[in-house]
């Protein structure tokens, strides 16, 4: 089912979660585990990340450096096959510019509609960590609205080979993302507020927020999105803090802002359970509110952990 006729046709709040494919030479068990704790919350749905390839250099015999290209966690479209057949569960896998060239990505939706997959989440993607900025691949797309259109077009039957023929239109349900306090790279909301609304124009059907820690940054931007004339449904990421370290890498690694509050509180708590108690406790207020408030969905970022999603799920749903 599409993420869009999930939304219509629900009930009450959506729950939804996201997960993180296995490190190579891993099984897929943790993802089954994961899944298995969270069924009980009835997800709409679960969104698959996929991880570029970095890369890593080792030392020959000769004592020169040798450059390889590892891809660190690949499996991202069996991961998606496998959660539907077995658990009877839609998914959405994430769909990315960096790495790919648009016949590897025009080849990897094929794989997406033979599986039966019917949503994708199209991103960017982030740079390889080594190279600082992103630079898309020879015969790639560079931004996300060019991987949209792409798939828009796939979705009308025009596929990169003109000569083809007679062929099948795909029936994606195109998700984007939105960032409350804006995409890192763009200069200001508003900018990041005009592409979103091309990528509206050009066929995305839902967004998926950034996490957020303040549910002002929500609002303000959902308020702004519906100014803007962006009347697609707009799901709240959430996810709960678990650990000290998160108090810096949260920030550096996702461009978001912690509020004082709760840097406060967990500044001051003593264990490591006491800081997990507060980031969970933190994150059961924001999912109230935005119940309440009537959001279609709550998504939730798992980062493979899921005690502290369902403790939230369970207080809130």
């Amino acid at each position: 089912m599409k993420i869009t006729q999930h939304i219509a046709e629900a009930k009450s709040t959506l729950f939804s979660f996201e997960l993180l494919p296995p490190l190579k030479g891993e099984n897929i068990q943790r993802i089954h585990q994961t899944v298995e704790r969270l069924m009980e919350f009835d997800p709409a749905f679960v969104d698959v990340t996929y991880h570029r390839e970095e890369y890593v250099y080792h030392e020959v015999q000769s004592g020169l450096l040798q450059k390889r290209t590892v891809r660190k966690r690949p499996g991202t479209v069996g991961i998606c096959a496998a959660i539907s057949h077995k658990y009877n569960l839609d998914t959405v896998p994430h769909i990315i510019c960096g790495g790919f060239t648009k016949e590897e990505t025009e080849n990897a939706l094929i794989d997406l509609d033979f599986v039966g997959v019917e949503n994708v989440l199209v991103l960017r993607g982030d740079p390889i960590r080594s190279e600082g900025r992103f630079k898309a691949e020879a015969d790639g797309h560079s931004y996300a609205i060019d991987l949209l259109n792409q798939v828009a077009d796939m979705n009308r039957g025009k596929y990169l080979d003109p000569d083809l023929k007679n062929s099948n239109a795909t029936q994606f349900c195109i998700g984007v993302a939105g960032y409350p306090e804006k995409h890192f790279e763009a200069p200001n909301l508003a900018s990041d507020l005009r592409w979103l609304k091309r990528k509206v124009e050009d066929g995305a059907e839902y967004v998926i927020t950034q996490m957020f820690f303040d549910n002002a940054a929500y609002f303000d931007f959902v308020a702004k999105c519906r100014k803007q004339g962006i009347d697609i449904p707009i799901l709240p990421g959430l996810k709960p803090l678990t650990t000290k370290g998160q108090l810096n890498s949260l920030p550096q690694n996702f461009h978001v802002n912690l509020p004082d509050e709760l840097v406060d509180l967990i500044e001051r708590a003593k264990t490591k359970e006491a800081v997990k108690e507060i980031g969970v406790e933190w994150c059961i207020r924001q999912a109230k509110e935005l119940k309440d408030a009537g959001v279609p969905g709550l998504h939730f970022y798992t980062m493979g952990k899921a005690d502290p999603t369902a403790q939230i799920a369970k207080a809130v749903l």
